[in-house]
């Protein structure tokens, strides 16, 4: 791998992460064409439907760029989707040669896009950084090979441990900076996912609020196994792009199915375990929907559940320097727990970032 390589590639990734939030379920992909020790064509996946990276960068390229160099985040596709193979264009344009940071890593395809461009005669280096480009597409990676969604535990808690007060006061426990980064997340994700508790305690909206851009709302979920949403609450309410869904059991009345969905709201009854919606179910249908990620701001019951099922593929915790006491305040995992520490879930990959006072640890189950 040469120094050159890796300047472009860097580039081609952070052009990649524009695309954040407005792809899913594809993945993030970005392009450059270099000729000539020369950058001559930038693009990236804008949204879901439009032009993949490669074309995108050769509809913004200056000039011939026959016998130039590609570099791209990830393999070109070779079949038909939403738009025609991009292999076809690179070869149709006359790339010489084609960089690439990963193989596609959907098993149908893998490897296929290299192949055809191989055999056209394009020289292809594969593996320039691809460990950030692994990183960039971990939601994309998870999906396309077992059709679930990527899912993401994020926890905000005081120095000793704590969510709220002993009377239920959790307002603000991490600072301003790390709430925003919350809504970045927000953005980022197809699902944001909460308990039925926090939407009768607090009333939440569950949209996203960005300054520089315009935030997409995820997709609400709530998790509330006896059908005991208000139908006046926010989430049932408010002006959004994105639907509500209500994820219950046999147990919530009919009736009140009929008002949520009168409300523009979906409900998907799952099988009930322990008189509880069955977690690995409800998140194999979500998959099967096209979703693809997953935020889940729970409070400790659900987010005992999620992590004991096993469906957490990354936790993120704030911490804030703040200390309140309380044996009866509430945690950020609560539920029946473990017994012994060699039963405790383990964080592996860890990285650790700042928001001025509060400390943010990031993990992969």
């Amino acid at each position: 791998m040469i120094k050159i390589d890796k300047k472009y590639m860097k580039l081609a990734i952070e052009l990649a992460k524009k695309g954040v939030g407005y792809v899913n379920p594809n993945p993030l992909v970005g392009a450059v064409i270099v000729k000539d020790g020369k950058i001559v064509g930038q693009g990236y996946h804008r949204a879901f439907g439009e032009d993949h990276a490669e074309v995108d960068a050769i509809k913004n390229s200056n000039g011939d760029i026959t016998n130039s160099t590609m570099y791209v985040t990830l393999e070109p596709c070779s079949h038909y989707g939403k738009t025609p193979p991009c292999v076809n264009t690179i070869i149709k344009n006359g790339i010489s040669k084609v960089v690439l940071a990963m193989k596609d890593p959907n098993p149908m395809v893998s490897g296929r896009g290299i192949n055809i461009l191989r055999e056209s005669g394009v020289e292809v280096i594969v593996g320039v950084l691809e460990e950030e480009a692994r990183r960039l597409n971990e939601v994309f990676i998870k999906y396309i090979t077992k059709n679930k969604p990527f899912v993401i535990l994020k926890t905000a808690m005081t120095l000793d441990g704590k969510i709220a007060t002993t009377i239920g006061d959790s307002k603000w426990i991490s600072n301003e900076k790390s709430r925003y980064y919350v809504h970045k997340l927000r953005h980022k994700v197809s699902v944001i996912m909460v308990g039925i508790n926090t939407i009768i305690k607090d009333n939440p909206k569950l949209t996203t609020r960005l300054n520089e851009i315009e935030g997409k709302d995820p997709i609400r979920v709530i998790v509330d196994s006896k059908g005991r949403v208000p139908i006046s609450s926010n989430i049932l309410n408010i002006k959004s792009n994105s639907k509500t869904i209500i994820a219950t059991t046999d147990k919530m009345d009919k009736n009140k199915v009929k008002e949520i969905e009168a409300k523009g709201g979906e409900v998907i009854v799952t099988p009930a375990t322990d008189n509880k919606v069955d977690i690995k179910y409800l998140i194999k249908k979500l998959g099967q929907q096209g979703i693809d990620s997953i935020l889940l701001e729970g409070g400790g019951t659900l987010n005992y559940s999620c992590l004991n099922e096993g469906v957490v593929d990354k936790v993120i915790s704030f911490i804030s320097p703040k200390i309140i006491g309380g044996s009866e305040a509430k945690t950020p995992i609560e539920g029946e727990g473990k017994d012994y520490i060699r039963d405790s879930f383990k964080l592996r990959d860890i990285s650790v970032s700042r928001f001025d006072e509060d400390i943010m640890i990031e993990g992969y189950i």
